[in-house]
């Protein structure tokens, strides 16, 4: 399956299925068969998997968007990874019911860029541990006693904590990048 969409500025949309069952949707600034800026956004349902590839500074960077914060942290724990297991279930049942659009839009804006800068570090697991330990369990225990409002603060507050932490020095670097490619020739 595959759809594709042009608009009237030149702009070019590729939305595609390919044969091993992953999306994709890329982006062009212009005819994708020619000389192009481009973004491509993969995506692998089955694993949680996707990568987002970005050549429009004239250079491939590719970001990891396949584990948010309890899924990195379950990868650490489990010998054998489980999307379904209980903490996972637990936090997308509170997420779905509980945590308001704007929250989760924001989890998901952030949440790969802080699990990204996580990965940088040599003993990261230090750092999954803990949040496993002091947020996840903590959010899961409040969850199975109806203690929502101590789950949605203390994953809310945890949350920016670690954005301050580990995302905005990314953020800065990368609007530094920006910058300087806007302005400085």
């Amino acid at each position: 399956m595959s759809d594709k969409y042009e608009n009237e500025k030149g702009m070019y949309i590729d939305v595609h299925t390919d044969t091993r069952g992953k999306d994709h949707v890329s982006f062009y600034d212009g005819d994708p068969s020619g000389s192009h800026s481009s973004i491509h956004i993969n995506w692998d349902s089955e694993t949680g998997k996707g990568t987002i590839v970005d050549t429009t500074s004239g250079e491939k960077e590719t970001t990891d968007i396949g584990c948010y914060l309890t899924t990195a942290c379950m990868k650490y724990k489990m010998q054998e990874f489980n999307d379904n297991c209980e903490e996972l279930t637990t936090l997308r049942w509170f997420r779905d019911n509980y945590v308001s659009k704007e929250d989760i839009n924001h989890y998901y804006e952030i949440a790969p860029i802080i699990v990204n800068a996580i990965n940088t570090f040599e003993k990261n697991e230090v750092i999954y541990n803990y949040i496993y330990e002091n947020v996840i369990i903590a959010c899961v225990n409040a969850i199975k006693k109806g203690d929502y409002k101590f789950a949605y603060d203390r994953y809310k507050n945890s949350v920016i904590a670690l954005e301050e932490q580990y995302a905005k020095p990314i953020l800065k670097q990368q609007f530094t990048k920006i910058l300087k490619l806007k302005f400085v020739k």
